[in-house]
Formats: structure tokens, C-alpha cells, sequence
């Protein structure tokens, strides 16, 4: 899985892409998804297939090249009808079978369920669907259609019916719960908990995935953020022995969520190591180790690594549980990213959001921290305003989110949103910048799963593409 700390500001969220083993990375058929349901009442014309000119037919799902339609039908009529049930098939196939065809050229299979019946009840799975009939009276029928389309249907050929419009898309585990380990640590005397879930550098990443068996990944561009949007983390290299990164005492943090004009879950690590001869006790707070630095009792080595270190519980504080402890498909953005966080364990368990890479591969993603302060608030993750100024720099990577279109498992109740990096990625980064996606045409919106399907759809004039607007 991927973790993102999202940073929801004039455009960014601070988040995680988390890579977990049970979900594999291939693309979605976002054609399968769409869902169909109407009642209509529609009145028959001359069936249009060759050899079938003295018939009525009435088409209620139309043929369409790739298009696959699978689910129930209800229907009514004024006169004893058939369904007919089409099927794509080329010229090589037809070996004697029913065929339905209107220029010789484009030819399907044809099913014909012989129910003499003003109603009746179907199930079909096929390329077209209708009702006939083998004499050349009009005939009037409402029907009821339930189900799903794999593909783009187009107009009807011989009526269109006019559908009640309201594609949405439903994903599978829209939501998938993430369990990611905690660490503690100190500030000002008091107990943090935390996690690790990104390291400037590889060496790093390595020595923190072995040290709490769950996979950190590597993100060389947080190094580059400007200093002052950087905490410090102090991490002991020898000394009193505990729970900390090397086997030493807990790590050290210079702020909290409190400090909320300082606070940021990047922090630069600084490494602390106990002068030969000095008589090594536990420092509780960044002001400690600062002048056991000065006295000359302790050595300081900037590192210049960065980590992706967001606080989970600080004094006076933590990040907002759900109420809704169960991770579903119908789980929002809003009232909390977090299900459960188990200090017995040292675990948290984060609500992970499904979205598309780049290239249209499944990504899942947690939201630790954002700005500005409203959209924070919705999540129930703090408020890191020193990010707000990374709305122009190249350390942080895009998310694209949909504000209309098909409805869906997006942030903003619409599809799921595009990122601009895979965690394998060289660019990629955990800061990520947002922008709006809106379709000018809603009607006419489409599944887009990658960065190419972004660029295409705006150079065309159909989407416009804006960065978010702080709330």
C-alpha cells in the first residue's frame, strides 16, 4: 500500500501510498461498472434486420461495438412479444446459427426466447436486448431494466430511449484498512506515538522497515523541502537502552499538533551520541539534548535524511477515531482517517483510499496530515499550515480530484482521483498538491485512470484542471 501525509492546501494533502500484499496492482475495467436501471414505455416500429421486414421489433439496450449488457428485465405489453437477445460475433462465426444484421456487415448472434406473452420476467446477459414480434402490428410495452453495462452504449437504432442519467461508479474495496505499526517517543517529558511510513533515503528506509516489520518507502525529494517547513527529530545512537530507532532511548521531537504554526510530520533527523566517559541518563525533551549538546556531554550529527513521521497521539491530544470502526466501501473522507489505534499493540489502523497512479495502476493512500484548517477539520487530521507554502514547489507530487461527473468513491463524492507518482517512482513524493478536475459537460463525463487520460480530455476542451482553492 502507499501512505501519503496530504497536505490539503490551496491544493495539498500529506499522505501515504501503502503498498499492501493482498491487493495486486493491475488495472481496473472501469467498464464494468456502470450500472443501468429504467422504466420506460416505448411503442415498436419495423424491425430494421435483414429478413425480418414484416416484423416489430423494439430495442431497449442497443448493440454497440465492445458493449456487454447482463442483468434482469420486467416487462408489459398490448400484444404477445418475444425477447430477442443479441450477441457480438464476426462474419467466421456464424456457422449456420441465427444471426440479426442490418447492412450484411455488422452481424450478431440472435437468441430469440419464443414467449408469446404480454408479460413476463428475464434474465439475459448479451449484446442487445428487445422485444419482437413475427406480425406487423404495432405493438406498446413498458418494461423495467435492472443491471450493469460493460462499454459504451450508444444511441438506439431504430428509437432512443431516454434513460434516467445517473452513472456512478462502484469500485470494489473503495476502502481497505491499513495497520501500521507505532513508535513512541518524547516531547517535553510526555509520551508521542507515532509512525514511519517515508525516508529520504534508502539506507534509512531499510533500518526502520527492519526495526517495526512493515515496509517504509524511499521518497529522495522530501529532502529537498525548504528548511523551515522541516521539524527536528532526535535519534540516539548510544546511551540508556529502550524502544527507540537503534535499540536506544525513545526519539526526541522539537513539536506537536499543539504548536500548531510549527507542526509538520517531516522531520530532519539529527543523530545523538553520549561523549566517551559521560554518564549517560534518558533527555525528555529538545531543549535537554540542545545543552547536553553545549555542555559537550553529547555530539550532534545532521544527517540532512528526512522521515515521514506523523504523530498519531501527542500530550493533550491525537488524531480523531471514527466512529464507524468498520472499514466498508461506504466510508467518506469526512469524521476521522483513523478506525482504531491499539497502544497495548503499538498499532493504528488507517482508513486507506483507493485511487488510480499514473498509469492507471491501483494505488491505496492515508491522509495524516493538511491544510488549510477546513478540510483538516472534515478529515480529523491536524492542521500543518508550514506546508502551505509547498503549493509551488517541485517536492511535491499532484492528486487530481473530481468535483462532477460519474459519481463514485472520490474525495468530493465523485470518481476516484488520479496521482501523478507511484511509490516506486523516482518523483515520487508523499506532499502531494491538488487540483480540481471539472468535467464542462457532465453528461458526457468518462472514467479517466491516468495522467494521459487527464492531459487528452483537457487538450480536447472537455475537463478544466485548476488547483484547489483553500476552504
Amino acid at each position: 500500500m502507499n501512505r501519503f501525509t496530504v497536505i490539503l492546501i490551496a491544493g495539498i494533502f500529506i499522505t501515504g501510498i501503502l503498498t499492501i500484499s493482498f491487493i495486486s496492482n493491475s488495472y481496473v475495467d472501469a467498464n464494468s461498472t456502470k450500472k443501468v436501471n429504467f422504466t420506460k414505455t416505448i411503442t415498436s416500429s419495423q424491425d430494421p434486420g435483414q429478413g425480418h421486414e414484416n416484423h416489430q421489433l423494439s430495442l431497449i439496450l442497443s448493440p454497440n461495438e465492445g458493449t456487454l449488457y447482463d442483468g434482469s428485465m420486467t416487462f408489459t405489453s398490448n400484444e404477445p412479444v418475444d425477447i430477442v437477445v443479441l450477441h457480438e460475433i464476426t462474419g467466421n462465426d456464424v456457422k449456420g446459427q441465427p444471426t440479426w444484421t442490418i447492412d450484411g456487415k455488422t452481424i450478431y448472434a440472435m437468441s430469440l426466447i419464443d414467449l408469446k406473452s404480454k408479460s413476463d420476467s428475464f434474465e439475459f446477459t448479451g449484446a442487445a436486448l428487445a422485444l419482437h414480434s413475427f406480425n406487423s402490428k404495432e405493438f406498446t410495452a413498458t418494461v423495467s431494466v435492472d443491471g450493469w453495462i460493460r462499454g459504451q452504449p450508444t444511441e438506439v437504432i431504430m428509437q432512443k430511449i431516454e434513460v434516467q442519467k445517473e452513472p456512478s461508479l462502484l469500485l470494489s474495496r473503495t476502502n481497505v484498512a491499513a495497520t501500521i505499526p507505532m513508535h513512541e517517543g518524547l516531547y517535553q517529558g510526555n509520551s508521542i506515538f507515532y509512525i514511519i511510513t517515508d525516508s529520504s533515503r534508502e539506507d534509512y528506509a531499510k533500518i526502520i522497515t527492519e526495526k517495526q516489520s512493515w515496509t517504509v518507502q524511499t521518497s529522495p525529494l522530501i529532502e529537498k523541502m525548504p528548511e523551515e517547513v522541516l521539524q527536528k527529530i532526535f535519534i540516539f545512537k548510544n546511551g540508556v537502552r529502550g524502544n527507540g530507532i537503534y535499540g536506544h532511548q525513545k526519539e526526541i521531537f522539537s513539536s506537536t499538533p499543539v504548536q500548531e504554526l510549527e507542526y509538520g510530520a517531516l522531520n530532519s533527523i539529527v543523530e545523538v551520541a553520549w561523549k566517551k566517559g559521560q554518564n549517560a541518563k534518558v533527555l525528555e525533551s529538545s531543549e535537554d539534548v540542545i545543552n547536553a549538546e553545549k555542555d559537550g556531554r553529547v555530539e550532534f550529527t545532521k544527517t540532512g535524511v528526512v522521515i515521514n513521521s506523523p504523530q498519531i497521539i501527542w500530550p493533550d491530544g491525537q488524531m480523531l477515531v471514527r466512529n464507524d470502526n468498520k472499514t466498508t466501501d461506504d466510508l467518506t473522507f469526512s469524521g476521522g482517517q483513523i478506525t482504531k489505534i491499539n497502544k497495548d499493540e503499538m498499532t493504528v489502523t488507517f482508513v486507506a483510499h483507493r485511487a488510480w497512479g499514473p498509469d492507471g495502476k491501483t494505488i491505496y493512500y492515508i491522509i495524516t496530515d493538511a491544510t488549510p484548517s477546513g478540510p483538516a477539520e472534515i478529515m480529523g487530521v491536524p492542521f500543518s499550515p508550514v506546508y502551505e507554502n509547498l503549493i509551488t514547489n517541485s517536492s511535491a507530487a499532484d492528486l487530481f480530484q473530481f468535483q462532477n461527473g460519474i459519481k463514485g468513491s472520490g474525495s468530493l463524492g465523485f470518481q476516484p482521483g488520479v496521482a501523478s507518482v507511484n511509490s516506486d517512482n523516482e518523483s515520487y513524493s508523499p506532499i502531494w498538491r491538488i487540483y480540481n478536475i471539472e468535467w464542462h459537460n457532465p453528461e458526457d463525463a468518462k472514467i479517466l485512470e491516468t495522467i494521459s487520460d487527464i492531459d487528452l480530455f483537457k487538450a480536447n476542451d472537455l475537463i478544466s484542471v485548476s488547483l484547489a482553492r483553500p476552504m
